[in-house]
């Protein structure tokens, strides 16, 4: 969080390709047109062109034999028809005729490496990796030429991603995130080969229900994100912050907040030096694990002191010295919870991630041994030191982050300087080795500062330039504009959403609801209102009185994040995204969602307006007739 972590069109006709080949005389440029890369994001590695083009058509069929291609060869069939391509059949065998698109996942292709593949184009095209994940990558490039049109020009192309880890981290852990949008990210992250979403955020818990203030999304809400991500070959990694930054678990929970040496309570702090802490941290750690799939488990460990210093918790000493010695410091309490951690992740078959503040030299214990580093800010320990102890190592800069109302990335900026992952934040790396890749980050530091889908628009360019930057050359054309017009020629990736449409149409409406239920009584409700779509794509409801805001309650980055409280009118302001409003479909009607806290109008027994998640309240249903 910006407190917590100071923390884009070259496009080949193809068919004039064609036309002009077709010609009795070839003039050069078309020759040369033939022969440039097909564009892709990221850019193919490299194009080895040949007479002709593969041609789709209705009569193109998904030739896959093995279990593994065939379920590659499912999911494209799936995204062809979401992409506008029609029905294209899968079938087994047999020998493969013009048109066909084939499938092959061949695991002695050692040289593919476990992401990379071949594709051949000429009167039939074919996807090949060594591995299921290969190939997935290969028919998403096979997606970008298609969407650029369906005549593909042959050759041949052997595509390797330069870095394991080609991520994105989104902080959905204080300010909701609604589940249509990770999806939009989810299938964006695969159309552009990065596979790694780390996600904070809160699970709804059973264990500890006192934890279950809003922010939290249900287990089934998970096991269904998590399931495109499986599909779509992106990892998502889930992290429980800790052990600073665990307000959102234990604002309820004062018997394990860290008591500074004046008595106070830290709501923020755990209180490392006891056993229940541990105990209900990797409670919450198991609860996890009954959704996600992730081989991995992300801990934070970040800004434990913020604001403060080890010595006014005299505890965090006394207990480092106990169990480690008289020259253990405070802060090898702090690496003591991590390595416990560390090893409970182990036991349950998950390796470690943490991000590298904390690791400032001052501890005599070292991190375990295996534990991945997230590197975003440039402290003692710098990333050449990290690596030559042998942890490996991501690029997490905060150049690449994206902050809700505050900092954002100069993408234009870094793909102008080449950047790659070897730069991190204090040390610039001569070698990748040790490095596992990079990621761009997502923190909602102001809530209200943008909304969801302003943060799509700014994060879409980011996205591409760090697929770009970690699969292969970071600056494959010569200008930033030319980039960003590849962007544009690939589009979105098949079944993204366009979230900023709004259902009806601008005017005056009466809301009116049938009944809305409530803790113990049904109730309606009706006003008039004045609704007015938003530039970003949500809407101002605008009444005699002002326009509907949510306001009131405790403030979580700057938003009224708690459960119940009141939308009323208030003076209007095109700049209050707490102004604007979803009006998502339901049952013949429209639930009123707002467009920050993400949480939908109920109506209380009193009759007023209030907000509610929609596994604590019925959402009302609201029936508008227009003016």
């Amino acid at each position: 969080m910006a407190e917590r972590r100071k923390r884009r069109f070259r496009f080949i006709g193809f068919a004039a390709v064609f036309a002009l080949l077709a010609a009795p005389s070839v003039p050069a440029v078309a020759v040369q047109q033939e022969r440039a890369v097909p564009v892709t994001v990221p850019a193919l590695s490299n194009w080895t062109p040949e007479r002709g083009s593969y041609d789709f058509g209705a009569g193109t069929r998904l030739v896959a034999d093995s279990r593994s291609e065939r379920e590659v060869a499912e999911t494209l069939a799936d995204d062809l028809k979401a992409a506008g391509h029609g029905t294209v059949p899968v079938v087994r065998g047999g020998a493969a005729r013009s048109g066909d698109i084939v499938i092959e996942v061949r695991p002695g292709k050692g040289s593919l490496g476990a992401e990379g593949y071949e594709l051949q184009a000429g009167e039939r095209l074919s996807v090949t990796g060594a591995t299921e994940t290969g190939a997935f990558y290969g028919t998403r490039t096979l997606l970008q030429l298609l969407a650029q049109g369906d005549h593909i020009p042959a050759g041949r192309t052997v595509d390797v991603p330069r870095y394991k880890e080609r991520g994105v981290g989104v902080c959905a852990c204080y300010v909701h995130i609604s589940l249509p949008w990770l999806e939009n990210l989810v299938r964006e992250m695969a159309y552009h080969k990065l596979n790694q979403l780390l996600l904070e955020l809160k699970v709804k818990s059973a264990a500890h229900p006192e934890a279950n203030t809003w922010g939290y999304y249900t287990q089934d809400e998970m096991r269904r994100l998590v399931a495109l991500g499986d599909k779509y070959h992106v990892e998502i990694i889930p992290e429980i912050n800790s052990p600073g930054h665990m307000d959102p678990w234990i604002e309820n929970r004062p018997d394990l907040q860290l008591t500074d040496s004046d008595g106070n309570k830290q709501p923020a702090r755990l209180d490392v030096t006891q056993q229940a802490a541990f105990d209900y941290y990797t409670s919450l750690m198991d609860e996890y694990a009954q959704v996600f799939t992730a081989t991995s488990w992300h801990m934070g460990a970040d800004e434990y002191m913020l604001g403060s210093d080890y010595s006014k918790y005299p505890q965090m000493l006394r207990y480092a010295q106990e169990k480690y010695g008289a020259n253990a410091t405070p802060q090898d309490a702090y690496i003591d919870f991590i390595n416990r951690v560390q090893a409970y992740a182990a036991s349950k078959g998950k390796k470690l991630r943490i991000w590298n503040d904390g690791l400032t030299g001052a501890n005599t214990v070292p991190v375990a041994a295996g534990t991945t580093v997230e590197h975003w800010l440039n402290v003692t320990e710098k990333p050449s030191q990290l690596i030559a102890q042998g942890y490996p190592l991501m690029n997490a800069a905060y150049s690449l982050y994206l902050v809700r109302g505050g900092f954002h990335s100069d993408t234009e900026s870094l793909y102008d300087q080449s950047w790659d992952p070897r730069s991190f934040e204090g040390e610039k790396l001569t070698s990748s080795d040790g490095i596992t890749g990079a990621k761009i980050s997502l923190w909602p530091d102001n809530g209200r500062g943008e909304t969801e889908n302003e943060v799509t628009a700014d994060t879409e360019p980011a996205l591409r330039h760090l697929a770009q930057a970690t699969w292969g050359d970071p600056h494959p054309d010569a200008t930033y504009a030319q980039f960003t017009a590849q962007g544009t020629a690939v589009g979105h990736a098949p079944g993204w959403r366009d979230l900023t449409r709004v259902p009806v149409t601008d005017g005056t409406y009466t809301f009116r609801t049938a009944g809305a239920t409530s803790a113990s009584a049904t109730t309606s409700a009706s006003f008039d209102a004045e609704v007015q779509r938003t530039p970003d794509g949500y809407a101002t409801l605008r009444t005699a009185d002002g326009c509907l805001e949510i306001q009131g309650g405790k403030l979580t980055l700057n938003v009224p994040l708690q459960p119940g409280v009141s939308a009323t009118p208030q003076p209007c302001d095109a700049a209050n995204t707490m102004q604007r409003w979803e009006l998502a479909p339901a049952a013949g009607g429209y639930r009123l969602v707002n467009a920050i806290t993400q949480m939908a109008l109920s109506v209380a027994d009193d009759g007023r307006l209030v907000q509610y998640p929609p596994d604590q309240h019925q959402p009302a249903t609201w029936y508008l007739t227009a003016h």
